[in-house]
């Protein structure tokens, strides 16, 4: 009996292990393995040890896009802070509250080519940000922020994070409401003011939650291409270069495979290293 519920569980089981087998396990294993060759899909993978990341030590683009891909990161905790600020705000009981999360949670589903779009007007030297801030006397001479070389990477980093508060939003409010109202009510009571309920008892509730959104976010940020490939395409001279980037120029335009491979596996171990800084610093059951 025992025997028969483990095959009827693993049969089950069979059809979602063959797709990550096909799409997730077997490209890991090739990628890693093309690390170590030089391939151009013309000719067959030729073993060449660690020459590619030798190569690489002396790719001033890659370690400029590497940087870029780290600065990426201070968009983290800002995203974190939104949304759960905003979670908090739509976990309410009003009228017409889900039509207003609904609003948050637009731009997620909404195409990175038309976001894109739509944010370079609005970047534009005639466009609305110039304008607001030419207003508010900010700015005395307008210019096309997606071509300043020193705004270009932060203004693309604040649609990032414009279309990101919707899906932490989210996760953040599942959340929210999965903790027992009984232990807000009963700090209340012992005299602890709202921000005292939110810091000791909900924040500290909330760790997990914190922990995947951080860890997500994180990862994304390191990788972020689309965002680059739709709005500025690495430009200007350089300033939105990110290693994801890299790794497509050197694959799809110089037909590099195993130097990109290589490249994408330092990328990899990069997103490892501050994966193991969020277990670290956001795990755990109370504020450190």
């Amino acid at each position: 009996m025992k025997l028969r519920n483990t095959l009827i569980a693993y049969g089950f089981l069979l059809p979602a292990l063959v797709l990550m087998g096909i799409y997730t396990f077997f490209p890991i294993v090739f990628g890693t393995y093309l690390g170590f060759t030089e391939y151009n899909v013309i000719t067959p993978p030729r073993f060449v040890g660690l020459e590619n990341f030798r190569t690489l030590l002396g790719e001033s683009y890659f370690w400029s896009g590497l940087w870029n891909s780290i600065r990426y990161i201070l968009v983290v905790p800002v995203i974190q802070l939104v949304s759960i600020a905003v979670a908090m705000l739509v976990n309410r009981q009003l009228p017409g509250i889900g039509g207003f999360r609904t609003a948050y949670y637009i731009p997620v589903v909404s195409s990175f080519a038309v976001v894109g779009l739509m944010w370079g007007w609005m970047y534009d030297q005639f466009g609305p940000v110039n304008f607001v801030l030419k207003t508010l006397g900010l700015v005395k001479n307008p210019t096309n922020l997606l071509l300043n070389p020193a705004l270009a990477l932060y203004a693309v980093m604040f649609v990032t994070l414009w279309k990101g508060i919707g899906y932490y939003m989210v996760l953040y409010l599942a959340g929210l409401q999965s903790i027992d109202r009984s232990y807000e009510e009963a700090a209340l009571i012992d005299g602890a003011n709202r921000w005292q309920v939110f810091w000791n008892v909900t924040l500290p509730l909330l760790r997990p939650i914190i922990l995947i959104c951080s860890l997500l976010s994180t990862i994304s940020a390191i990788k972020v291409f689309e965002e680059i490939f739709v709005m500025t395409g690495g430009g200007p001279a350089g300033s939105t270069y990110t290693a994801l980037y890299f790794i497509y120029s050197k694959a799809f335009q110089d037909f590099k495979y195993g130097e990109a491979a290589a490249a994408g596996l330092v990328v990899a171990v990069v997103s490892l290293f501050f994966s193991i800084l969020n277990f670290k610093y956001t795990r755990g059951g109370q504020i450190s």
